[in-house]
């Protein structure tokens, strides 16, 4: 263990600095010896780590929203290989590997702060066993063995036995039940926080593997947790309870206003949206413009849910703009249509198709339809006089091929009709 403790050595003494600053802020308030100073200096540490983390939590979620670019590859992938796993495997590897991302950057922040948590351990584990660590004296050992969270010592276990907690001013009962629930809670968060990832926050027309890897992480931390638990101090209970609330918030919020593309909560997140533009005309700020400007980008490559969201606003009267703005727009205004195109385009004429000839006109060679025939034939007949017909018969007569096309079309027309040739017998 000391051989470990001094690996840790050049994160140990600034944790413990950092612990001995914020407990001399809350001693004042709460008194030095109290678990409320202690506690809280705890508490605030993990805030403050956490609030360190942010620029590696952005990068995450770039990894994350990198990830989900590839997602129609992915799908084309499984599609081609659907009954050769391995060389879909390899195909997904080899894809990572091409784009640069990484299916296990959701793993970074917990990385990140493992040096945090040793250090903590390990300065808590001196204050059970009594030996000073870091910047922590003889005087600030002594307070911090005195300090009792909701009964239960800070540097007290799970596993301790009796003599052990009541030489720390405790009872076993009171020291298991509180570590009990500290535990329960602390696997519960990041059970919810995980599942919360998985079922609102993942593209699930894809099936990745990074998806499986997810999955079976969402049984495998809480059961670790309640398994390690049990060798934990009560103080580092109260750091990792704490980190695992500010993951849940910090992943709600993110779900709430930044969603996978392709998701339960995007569609939730439209939803809003579209009430939202809907009312005022406009989007509001920066970021819901961001977001309708990257919809408006996709054209056909857009999702159910941003399909939907497109042809709300058109019926609504808007026009998303590839700047993300909304403006107002009328039947002739020029909006996205629900495939990428536009509205003028999707309302021009169609082109019609010629009429189909009938038997006749094609036997007679004829290039007219027999409509326009005969309603030029009809104002013929109208203007000329009566004894019109015989000529017109003669002239009909003397052009070869037209036989069969007057004797259609004297059917058609209304008046006297031309005598029949007699049959040959």
């Amino acid at each position: 263990m000391d051989t470990i403790a001094s690996l840790f050595s050049f994160i140990t003494t600034p944790v413990s600095w950092v612990i001995v600053q914020f407990h001399t802020v809350y001693g004042t308030i709460f008194g030095p010896d109290t678990g409320w100073a202690w506690g809280l200096s705890i508490v605030s540490l993990v805030i403050l780590i956490r609030i360190c983390l942010i620029p590696l939590f952005v990068k995450q979620i770039k990894a994350t929203r990198a990830m989900q670019t590839l997602q129609p590859e992915m799908k084309k992938i499984q599609e081609r290989y659907k009954n050769d796993k391995q060389r879909q495997s390899e195909e997904m590897m080899k894809l990572y590997k091409e784009s640069g991302t990484n299916p296990l950057s959701s793993c970074l922040p917990i990385l990140a702060q493992s040096p945090f948590f040793f250090a903590l351990y390990h300065v808590l584990n001196g204050i059970a066993t009594g030996k000073t660590i870091g910047v922590i004296d003889d005087q600030l050992l002594a307070s911090a063995r005195k300090a009792h969270i909701v009964g239960a010592p800070l540097a007290a276990k799970f596993m301790d036995s009796t003599d052990k907690v009541t030489a720390l001013g405790a009872t076993l009962t009171d020291v298991r039940v509180v570590t009990a629930v500290m535990i329960i809670l602390m696997s519960a968060s990041q059970f919810y926080t995980q599942r919360q990832l998985m079922t609102k926050n993942v593209d699930t027309t894809v099936k990745t593997p990074f998806m499986q890897q997810q999955k079976m992480l969402m049984y495998v931390f809480p059961v670790m947790f309640a398994i390690f638990g049990i060798n934990f101090p009560v103080g580092v209970l109260v750091y990792w309870l704490t980190t695992n609330v500010w993951t849940m918030g910090q992943q709600m919020y993110v779900i709430h206003n930044n969603p996978t593309p392709g998701s339960k909560a995007q569609a939730a997140y439209l939803e809003r949206l579209f009430k939202h533009v809907s009312h005022h005309g406009k989007t509001r700020n920066r970021r819901e413009k961001a977001i309708v400007k990257a919809i408006v980008v996709k054209g056909r490559d857009r999702n159910e849910f941003e399909r939907k969201f497109i042809n709300g606003l058109n019926k609504a009267g808007l026009a998303a703009q590839t700047d993300g703005s909304v403006m107002k727009s009328d039947s002739a205004a020029v909006a996205q249509s629900e495939d990428g195109t536009t509205a003028a385009a999707a309302t021009a004429p169609r082109r019609q198709q010629p009429k189909r000839q009938t038997k006749a006109q094609r036997q007679s060679g004829g290039t007219k339809p027999a409509e326009e025939e005969t309603e030029s034939l009809s104002l013929a007949k109208s203007d000329e006089p009566e004894d019109a017909p015989a000529a017109a018969g003669k002239k009909a007569a003397s052009k070869p091929g037209n036989g069969t096309r007057s004797k259609a079309q004297s059917g058609q027309r209304k008046g006297p009709q031309r005598p029949k040739s007699p049959s040959k017998k």
